[in-house]
Protein backbone atom coordinates (compact mmCIF):
# COMPACT_ATOMS: atom_id res chain seq x y z
CA UNK A 1 0.00 0.00 0.00
CA UNK A 2 1.03 3.14 -0.60
CA UNK A 3 2.59 5.55 2.28
CA UNK A 4 0.92 9.01 2.76
CA UNK A 5 3.38 11.33 4.28
CA UNK A 6 2.78 12.38 7.98
CA UNK A 7 1.46 15.70 8.80
CA UNK A 8 3.53 17.94 10.82
CA UNK A 9 0.87 19.13 14.23
CA UNK A 10 1.92 22.95 13.50
CA UNK A 11 -0.02 24.08 16.40
CA UNK A 12 2.82 21.93 18.72
CA UNK A 13 5.82 23.77 16.84
CA UNK A 14 4.19 27.26 17.46
CA UNK A 15 3.34 25.85 20.88
CA UNK A 16 7.45 24.86 21.34
CA UNK A 17 8.10 28.36 19.93
CA UNK A 18 6.65 30.12 22.43
CA UNK A 19 8.09 27.84 25.25
CA UNK A 20 11.21 28.35 24.22
CA UNK A 21 11.10 32.14 23.58
CA UNK A 22 10.09 32.34 27.49
CA UNK A 23 12.91 30.36 28.33
CA UNK A 24 15.31 33.47 28.00
CA UNK A 25 12.39 36.19 28.19
CA UNK A 26 10.59 35.28 31.12
CA UNK A 27 8.60 38.56 30.57
CA UNK A 28 7.48 38.29 27.23
CA UNK A 29 3.90 37.70 27.50
CA UNK A 30 3.70 41.00 29.86
CA UNK A 31 5.53 42.70 27.09
CA UNK A 32 2.74 41.16 24.89
CA UNK A 33 0.04 42.64 27.06
CA UNK A 34 2.01 45.84 27.68
CA UNK A 35 1.77 46.41 24.07
CA UNK A 36 -1.82 45.51 23.12
CA UNK A 37 -3.04 47.85 26.16
CA UNK A 38 -1.54 50.84 23.74
CA UNK A 39 -2.82 49.44 20.66
CA UNK A 40 -6.11 49.58 22.44
CA UNK A 41 -5.87 53.06 24.32
CA UNK A 42 -4.69 54.32 21.05
CA UNK A 43 -6.87 53.08 18.36
CA UNK A 44 -9.47 51.02 20.15
CA UNK A 45 -10.53 47.78 19.15
CA UNK A 46 -10.49 47.91 15.33
CA UNK A 47 -7.41 48.48 13.68
CA UNK A 48 -5.13 47.15 10.81
CA UNK A 49 -1.78 46.12 12.02
CA UNK A 50 1.69 45.55 10.68
CA UNK A 51 3.36 42.41 12.60
CA UNK A 52 7.24 42.97 11.53
CA UNK A 53 9.41 40.25 12.03
CA UNK A 54 6.69 37.96 13.04
CA UNK A 55 8.20 34.49 13.41
CA UNK A 56 5.19 32.05 13.35
CA UNK A 57 2.86 34.29 14.48
CA UNK A 58 3.17 34.60 18.15
CA UNK A 59 1.87 38.20 18.54
CA UNK A 60 -0.14 38.48 15.46
CA UNK A 61 -2.45 35.61 17.21
CA UNK A 62 -2.97 37.28 20.15
CA UNK A 63 -3.62 40.54 18.89
CA UNK A 64 -6.65 38.69 16.73
CA UNK A 65 -7.79 36.75 19.53
CA UNK A 66 -8.35 40.35 21.68
CA UNK A 67 -9.37 41.81 18.93
CA UNK A 68 -11.64 40.07 17.24
CA UNK A 69 -12.15 42.90 14.96
CA UNK A 70 -8.58 43.78 14.03
CA UNK A 71 -6.93 42.79 10.40
CA UNK A 72 -3.16 41.63 10.89
CA UNK A 73 -0.22 41.69 7.83
CA UNK A 74 2.57 39.38 9.52
CA UNK A 75 5.96 39.74 7.77
CA UNK A 76 8.85 37.17 7.74
CA UNK A 77 12.11 36.61 5.61
CA UNK A 78 12.83 33.06 7.28
CA UNK A 79 10.80 30.26 5.56
CA UNK A 80 10.57 27.82 8.30
CA UNK A 81 9.25 29.92 10.84
CA UNK A 82 6.82 31.43 8.22
CA UNK A 83 5.88 27.95 7.43
CA UNK A 84 5.36 26.76 10.88
CA UNK A 85 3.29 29.80 11.78
CA UNK A 86 0.89 29.46 8.11
CA UNK A 87 0.47 25.69 8.98
CA UNK A 88 -0.58 26.27 12.89
CA UNK A 89 -2.75 29.47 12.20
CA UNK A 90 -3.53 30.09 8.79
CA UNK A 91 -5.27 33.01 7.67
CA UNK A 92 -8.04 33.11 11.07
CA UNK A 93 -10.69 33.59 8.28
CA UNK A 94 -9.04 35.87 6.36
CA UNK A 95 -7.79 38.24 8.96
CA UNK A 96 -4.19 37.45 8.59
CA UNK A 97 -2.22 38.16 6.09
CA UNK A 98 1.60 36.34 5.48
CA UNK A 99 3.81 38.41 3.73
CA UNK A 100 7.96 37.28 2.54
CA UNK A 101 10.11 40.24 2.80
CA UNK A 102 13.01 41.31 4.04
CA UNK A 103 12.72 43.74 6.47
CA UNK A 104 14.84 46.82 5.29
CA UNK A 105 15.82 45.76 2.21
CA UNK A 106 15.06 47.67 -1.03
CA UNK A 107 11.83 47.05 -2.33
CA UNK A 108 10.32 44.85 0.85
CA UNK A 109 7.56 47.50 1.09
CA UNK A 110 6.10 46.46 -2.71
CA UNK A 111 5.25 42.83 -1.08
CA UNK A 112 2.98 44.83 1.04
CA UNK A 113 -0.50 45.02 0.16
CA UNK A 114 -1.42 48.85 -0.19
CA UNK A 115 -3.34 51.24 1.70
CA UNK A 116 -1.48 52.66 5.10
CA UNK A 117 -1.21 50.96 8.43
CA UNK A 118 -2.60 52.18 11.78
CA UNK A 119 0.01 50.63 13.32
CA UNK A 120 3.23 48.72 13.29
CA UNK A 121 4.59 46.14 15.43
CA UNK A 122 7.87 44.10 16.21
CA UNK A 123 8.70 41.89 19.10
CA UNK A 124 12.35 40.07 19.20
CA UNK A 125 13.04 41.35 15.92
CA UNK A 126 14.56 44.42 15.12
CA UNK A 127 17.93 43.87 17.21
CA UNK A 128 18.89 41.27 13.74
CA UNK A 129 18.56 44.40 11.48
CA UNK A 130 21.68 45.85 10.15
CA UNK A 131 22.27 49.87 11.21
CA UNK A 132 21.60 50.93 7.54
CA UNK A 133 18.43 48.50 7.62
CA UNK A 134 17.03 49.55 10.63
CA UNK A 135 17.37 53.57 9.67
CA UNK A 136 15.89 52.66 6.05
CA UNK A 137 13.13 50.21 8.28
CA UNK A 138 12.15 53.65 10.41
CA UNK A 139 11.37 55.88 7.01
CA UNK A 140 9.74 53.41 5.27
CA UNK A 141 7.44 53.23 8.44
CA UNK A 142 7.19 56.88 8.48
CA UNK A 143 5.56 56.80 5.22
CA UNK A 144 3.38 53.27 5.82
CA UNK A 145 1.79 54.39 9.25
CA UNK A 146 -1.14 56.56 8.59
CA UNK A 147 -1.00 60.05 10.58
CA UNK A 148 -1.96 59.29 14.60
CA UNK A 149 -1.05 55.93 13.91
CA UNK A 150 1.52 54.05 15.98
CA UNK A 151 4.40 52.02 16.20
CA UNK A 152 5.75 49.83 18.98
CA UNK A 153 9.00 47.82 19.19
CA UNK A 154 9.54 45.46 22.12
CA UNK A 155 13.02 43.95 21.84
CA UNK A 156 15.69 45.07 24.79
CA UNK A 157 17.33 48.36 23.49
CA UNK A 158 20.82 48.72 25.28
CA UNK A 159 21.32 51.90 27.28
CA UNK A 160 23.78 54.03 26.40
CA UNK A 161 27.55 53.71 26.85
CA UNK A 162 28.32 57.01 28.65
CA UNK A 163 27.26 55.57 32.18
CA UNK A 164 29.42 53.07 33.22
CA UNK A 165 27.39 51.90 36.15
CA UNK A 166 24.52 51.34 33.61
CA UNK A 167 27.00 49.50 31.13
CA UNK A 168 28.29 47.22 33.72
CA UNK A 169 24.82 46.49 34.50
CA UNK A 170 24.16 45.85 31.25
CA UNK A 171 27.21 43.13 30.73
CA UNK A 172 26.22 41.18 33.82
CA UNK A 173 22.53 40.88 32.87
CA UNK A 174 23.80 39.75 29.03
CA UNK A 175 25.48 37.26 30.79
CA UNK A 176 22.63 35.74 32.74
CA UNK A 177 20.64 35.97 29.45
CA UNK A 178 22.94 33.81 27.99
CA UNK A 179 22.78 30.97 30.37
CA UNK A 180 19.18 31.08 30.22
CA UNK A 181 19.30 31.00 26.51
CA UNK A 182 21.02 27.72 26.33
CA UNK A 183 19.28 26.39 29.48
CA UNK A 184 16.10 23.92 28.74
CA UNK A 185 12.83 25.66 28.71
CA UNK A 186 10.98 24.20 31.92
CA UNK A 187 8.34 21.93 30.68
CA UNK A 188 9.31 21.84 26.78
CA UNK A 189 12.53 20.50 26.81
CA UNK A 190 13.60 23.29 24.73
CA UNK A 191 16.46 25.96 24.68
CA UNK A 192 16.18 28.00 21.15
CA UNK A 193 19.35 25.63 19.85
CA UNK A 194 17.91 22.66 20.76
CA UNK A 195 14.33 24.15 19.07
CA UNK A 196 16.20 24.83 16.08
CA UNK A 197 18.06 21.34 16.15
CA UNK A 198 14.47 19.32 16.35
CA UNK A 199 12.74 21.42 13.76
CA UNK A 200 15.28 20.36 10.99
CA UNK A 201 14.96 16.93 11.80
CA UNK A 202 11.12 17.75 10.32
CA UNK A 203 10.56 16.20 7.13
CA UNK A 204 7.53 18.29 6.34
CA UNK A 205 10.65 21.41 7.22
CA UNK A 206 13.02 19.95 4.81
CA UNK A 207 12.71 22.62 1.99
CA UNK A 208 12.35 25.11 4.11
CA UNK A 209 15.20 24.16 5.55
CA UNK A 210 17.06 24.65 2.14
CA UNK A 211 15.41 27.87 1.68
CA UNK A 212 16.66 29.12 5.33
CA UNK A 213 20.08 28.45 4.72
CA UNK A 214 20.41 30.22 1.42
CA UNK A 215 18.58 33.07 2.96
CA UNK A 216 21.52 33.34 5.86
CA UNK A 217 24.44 32.85 4.06
CA UNK A 218 24.42 36.68 4.09
CA UNK A 219 22.74 37.37 7.17
CA UNK A 220 24.88 38.57 10.76
CA UNK A 221 25.31 36.01 13.56
CA UNK A 222 25.32 38.27 16.10
CA UNK A 223 22.92 40.63 17.42
CA UNK A 224 23.25 44.53 16.86
CA UNK A 225 23.57 46.50 20.03
CA UNK A 226 22.23 49.92 18.81
CA UNK A 227 21.05 52.10 21.99
CA UNK A 228 17.78 53.28 22.49
CA UNK A 229 18.61 56.84 21.65
CA UNK A 230 19.82 55.94 18.22
CA UNK A 231 16.38 54.40 18.08
CA UNK A 232 15.00 57.49 19.21
CA UNK A 233 16.27 59.84 16.98
CA UNK A 234 16.17 57.80 13.85
CA UNK A 235 12.18 57.70 14.47
CA UNK A 236 12.14 61.49 15.19
CA UNK A 237 14.27 61.88 11.88
CA UNK A 238 11.36 59.66 9.90
CA UNK A 239 8.80 62.05 11.09
CA UNK A 240 7.32 60.27 14.08
CA UNK A 241 6.14 63.18 16.81
CA UNK A 242 6.30 61.60 20.06
CA UNK A 243 8.72 58.98 20.63
CA UNK A 244 8.67 57.34 24.59
CA UNK A 245 9.55 53.62 26.68
CA UNK A 246 6.03 53.05 27.46
CA UNK A 247 7.09 49.92 29.46
CA UNK A 248 10.48 48.15 30.45
CA UNK A 249 12.19 45.45 32.50
CA UNK A 250 16.07 46.56 32.72
CA UNK A 251 16.96 46.69 28.70
CA UNK A 252 13.60 44.60 27.58
CA UNK A 253 11.24 47.41 26.74
CA UNK A 254 8.71 48.53 24.77
CA UNK A 255 9.29 51.44 22.41
CA UNK A 256 6.47 53.80 21.40
CA UNK A 257 6.60 56.08 18.32
CA UNK A 258 3.35 58.06 17.25
CA UNK A 259 3.24 58.99 13.96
Amino acid sequence: MPTHPRTPNWASWLASWDRQQESFNPSRELRFGAMMDVLEARLGRRFRVLDLGCGPGSFSIRILRRFPAARVVAVDYDPVVRTIGQGALGTVGGRLRWIDAKLGAPGWRAALPPGRFDAAVSTTALHWLSSPQLSQLYLDLGRLIRPGGVFLNGDDLPWDSGDRDLVGLARGLRRLRRRQWKREAPGSGKSWPRWWAAARREPALRDAFVEHERRSAGHPRHESEIPLSQHVRRLRAARFRTVAVVWQVFENRVLMAVR
